[in-house]
């Protein structure tokens, strides 16, 4: 059975990147544009791994990734930032079980991913 992926990416043509990339790798990728409604998709789908485009470190910025790890049906379920903020490494601190700053490195996305759905 392939990996479930679900890529939550505000920007068309990241998010079209990403799907791509990791449907090529054999994921079963389900892609959201918004957080709004996406902690209920998390839970509706238990997908494997979260890509979750997120902002900045702050409490707020990572909302979704602390609900996430913060619910009971999702909190195992791992979740990899893509930010493009300096500090975007801090997300791990805060939330994120990886980080992958953008632009990023196909080849850097991919091992991140494997390795997350490995463990």
């Amino acid at each position: 059975m392939k990996k479930r992926v679900l890529v939550i990416e505000r920007d068309t043509d990241i998010r079209d990147v990403v799907s791509f990339i990791l449907t090529e790798q054999g994921y079963h990728v389900v892609e959201l544009d918004t957080e709004v409604g996406a902690l209920e998709r998390v839970i509706e789908l238990q997908p494997d791994c979260v890509i979750l485009d997120l902002k900045n470190p702050s409490e707020e910025g990572s909302k979704l990734c602390m609900d996430i790890k913060g619910t009971e049906e999702t909190k195992n379920i791992s979740v990899i930032a893509l930010s493009t903020h300096p500090r975007a490494v801090d997300l791990k601190n805060v939330c994120a079980d990886d980080v992958v700053a953008k632009p990023f490195d196909i080849d850097v996305l991919i091992e991140i991913v494997e390795s997350q759905l490995q463990e």
